[in-house]
């Protein structure tokens, strides 16, 4: 049931290193998308990030759930890991060039807060605290 998510993991960190690779060959332009603080810069500055830090939670999802032995009790966490993993920087991007999509980061966000509180829950049932 992880496997899935370690190899969203690692897909996750390919794509953040391609987006900040190309996004840094425009950097050094000070007004490059309205300059450093506007609006595009900054949302694809933070999808750019989102790949690595959800990434590093589907990698610690992974190993936990491998690692106590609940790997196969973990469905919903997992789908809600994925959820946020695409979710999260696909959002970033588009709402840095159509601003109404910024009311959608409430998916993403609460996909992995979802995605957290369940697998505690499923942990407690197991009784690894």
């Amino acid at each position: 049931m992880t496997d899935i998510n370690l190899h969203a993991a690692w897909i996750g960190m390919l794509l953040g290193g391609l987006f900040g690779a190309t996004q840094g060959l425009f950097f050094h332009k000070e007004e490059w998308l309205g300059g450093y603080g506007s609006w595009p810069r900054r949302m694809m500055r933070l999808g750019h990030i989102s790949f690595f830090g959800i990434a590093f939670i589907n990698i610690a999802f992974a190993f936990t759930a491998k690692s106590l032995g609940i790997d196969q009790d973990v469905a919903l966490p997992s789908a809600l890991f994925l959820i946020g993993a695409i979710g999260m920087p696909l959002i970033c991007y588009l709402s840095a060039f159509i601003k109404p999509i910024r009311h959608l980061f409430f998916i993403p966000a609460l996909s992995i807060i979802g995605g957290i509180a369940s697998l505690i829950w499923t942990m407690s049932t197991y009784n690894v605290f």
